[in-house]
């Protein structure tokens, strides 16, 4: 079968159009499309500044040549705009949400998530870092004097909610407006590949360069990473064993990538898709792995959880991260009127403890540490 791109199925024409609307009238500018708009406020918005100081899975405390919630959004966002192109899907709009998909992250990682989760379930709530990062661009960011938030598309923020999970309409009822119960454009689909094969490589790389892992027992446990070093070892005899790692890296996440793109191309193929419609109505996401491909990620996914995510090492700030976030949403939640005075403005609306949750989710690793300190101290007193 011959190769063709999938610019049928992607978010243009009628699609674009309906997609690029906004809650409130913004002006058109005739060289940015919707998208790229978007794409700029997110650029300047607060959250997304604040990415650079929240934990990827070292703290920056640890090194500065560590990824950060920010850097590994900028590796996320070449892997989409790659994807995209290649399937002739909106670049603007995947680079658009590569560049939002992790602004609802709290401090400390996936450690910091789970923390805050489970303060929240005593309250009969949840955190949700994908529901959180809406709530972050249409009312958190302020920097319009007509409205709260950035007043960003349709087609965004559907990607916002959409792009790693489905909600379903009965549990959300909120969120009907953003297409429940269908399946998101390609565009939102991809992100979230593009995100494992962002941090699969880049947690290798990490780990390494922490001295956590060795480069001989990745190689022996991931077979991935073997195949590329093994590959880059016969063209490059004699290199030093990390030049070669850091090529296989790179020949690993290229591959991921192809069978993104491959594996895309030949689903949306099989259901004939020629419309956005037609992705959204089919059963299940088109935008996946190949068998394989879905296998060793998920070979090496466990590899990193048992050597990398869950060593003592980790382990021992995890279990700070847990101190820190629940020490702070107690107080917090007993003393709301310690809140800085915008929350507490909101703790009617929407409930102490949910509001606690945002103020902390906001918080770069750094500041959460000096509330912590300053809690402290005032709580000694």
């Amino acid at each position: 079968m011959e190769e063709r791109d999938l610019r049928l199925c992607a978010v243009e024409g009628k699609a674009l159009e309906s997609l690029c609307e906004r809650v409130y009238p913004a002006p058109v500018r005739a060289h940015r499309t919707a998208f790229q708009r978007d794409r700029d406020r997110i650029v300047q918005a607060r959250a997304f500044r604040r990415l650079a100081g929240k934990t990827q899975v070292f703290t920056s405390r640890a090194s500065d040549h560590f990824r950060s919630r920010l850097t590994h959004t900028i590796e996320v966002v070449q892997i989409a705009r790659d994807v995209a192109a290649a399937l002739g899907l909106n670049e603007d709009l995947a680079e658009t949400l590569a560049l939002v998909h992790d602004i609802g992250h709290p401090p400390f990682g996936h450690a910091g998530e789970r923390a805050l989760d489970k303060c929240l379930k005593q309250h009969g709530l949840r955190f949700d870092h994908n529901l959180h990062a809406l709530r972050i661009v249409e009312h958190f960011e302020q920097r319009y004097a007509a409205h709260r938030g950035l007043n960003l598309t349709l087609g965004v923020r559907e990607g916002i909610i959409k792009h790693s999970r489905d909600y379903k309409p009965e549990e959300h009822p909120a969120l009907r407006s953003y297409f429940l119960g269908e399946r998101p454009p390609l565009e939102a689909q991809l992100i979230d590949l593009a995100d494992e094969i962002a941090y699969l490589t880049a947690d290798l790389d990490d780990g390494v360069e922490s001295g956590l892992l060795e480069i001989g027992h990745v190689c022996e446990h991931v077979a991935i990473l073997r195949r590329c070093y093994e590959e880059v070892a016969k063209q490059h005899v004699g290199i030093d064993q990390r030049y070669l790692f850091n090529e296989a890296l790179q020949l690993m996440q290229h591959a991921l990538t192809d069978d993104l793109i491959t594996t895309t191309r030949k689903n949306a193929e099989a259901i004939g898709a020629r419309s956005l419609e037609d992705v959204r109505r089919h059963s299940s996401r088109l935008a996946v792995f190949s068998e394989q491909a879905e296998s060793e990620r998920q070979q090496e996914k466990r590899y990193l959880y048992s050597t990398l995510y869950t060593c003592s090492a980790l382990e021992n700030e995890h279990e700070k991260a847990e101190e820190v976030v629940t020490a702070l949403f107690n107080f917090w939640v007993n003393n709301p009127q310690e809140l800085p005075q915008g929350y507490l403005n909101d703790s009617e609306a929407e409930g102490v403890p949910r509001i606690v949750a945002d103020y902390i989710a906001g918080m770069t690793d750094q500041y959460i540490l000096l509330q912590f300190a300053e809690v402290r101290r005032a709580v000694r007193r």
